[in-house]
């Protein structure tokens, strides 16, 4: 049986799509190959590596939605170049490119806009990743929260999120854009 292995484009394009320096893309690819010596990671390679920033909960339904909005070409693997283009964004991106990455997150079913139903998927699978004993659980079920937050961006009242109230309401509110620059690195 004949391992097959994936190649990536070259790190001069990699470069150009990204944020990231020919170095920095050179440690991370060596990073990734130990990780995924195929040069591809599947879903369940993803939750076993999220899992291990998250010892406290279950991150595998939170994993599954992260590994979905890394997985461009929906083909049920992460490529390197996928991988770098998602951190690029997540770790070098404008706020406007980051809130894009986060509604695109939210929109499991990618029609353009996020349902309460939508929401609430991930805030439970948030609560099920921080564990039970977090502060953020004892004060609200998920139910609670995305009612909260839908009173705060639906801002036409229409029971759904567009693109736009989602980035309207997020770029007014402070305590969202200092959160998106928790992901700033420096590799």
């Amino acid at each position: 049986m004949q391992v097959v292995r994936y190649k990536p484009e070259g790190l001069d394009i990699l470069c150009r799509n990204t944020k990231f320096s020919r170095k920095e893309l050179q440690i991370m690819y060596r990073g990734f190959k130990q990780e995924c010596p195929t040069g591809i990671v599947n879903e369940e390679t993803f939750k076993d590596i999220y899992a291990q920033f998250f010892p406290q909960g279950d991150s595998s339904q939170y994993a599954h939605y992260v590994f979905s909005t890394f997985d461009h070409d929906n083909n049920g693997s992460i490529s390197f170049e996928e991988f770098v283009m998602g951190l690029s964004v997540l770790s070098r991106g404008t706020l406007q490119e980051r809130l894009q990455w986060a509604f695109n997150l939210y929109d499991i079913n990618r029609d353009g806009i996020i349902t309460k139903d939508e929401m609430v998927d991930i805030v439970s699978a948030i609560y099920e990743m921080i564990g039970r004993y977090s502060e953020l659980c004892d004060e609200h079920s998920p139910k609670e929260h995305v009612d909260q937050v839908f009173q705060k961006m639906d801002l036409n009242m229409d029971g759904v999120i567009s693109l736009e109230e989602f980035m309207d309401t997020c770029k007014r509110d402070e305590n969202i854009t200092k959160g998106m620059s928790i992901f700033d690195t420096v590799l």
